[in-house]
């Protein structure tokens, strides 16, 4: 993946407000790529960005291992309520300009 699409990502990312999130294929559609790339950037992305607010489709989270804790967490922090493993990802998926066309 290039540098200019990994940037895209995480610039998008850092807009996601509190309280929304974006599934990876949701970023993936706005920067151009697909969610597999999205997910690999997520793995490597800087500190402070909050990446916890990217969600599998369906409002799953898909981080592996402790940090799905840790996702889970930050999300109920700010306001997002599960269902068991899941939330209801259309009450809380930011609504873009790209989503609006």
């Amino acid at each position: 993946m290039s540098s200019t699409t990994r940037h895209s990502i995480y610039r998008i990312v850092r807009r996601i407000p509190r309280g929304s999130v974006l599934s990876y294929g949701d970023v993936g559609r706005i920067v151009g790529t697909g969610p597999r790339q999205v997910a690999a950037a997520m793995r490597a992305c800087p500190v402070g960005l909050p990446w916890h607010r990217v969600v599998g489709a369906g409002g799953r989270i898909r981080t592996p291992g402790e940090y799905a804790w840790i996702q889970r967490e930050r999300l109920m922090a700010e306001g997002i309520r599960f269902h068991g493993t899941s939330f209801s990802y259309d009450a809380y998926r930011w609504r873009t300009k790209a989503h609006s066309h």
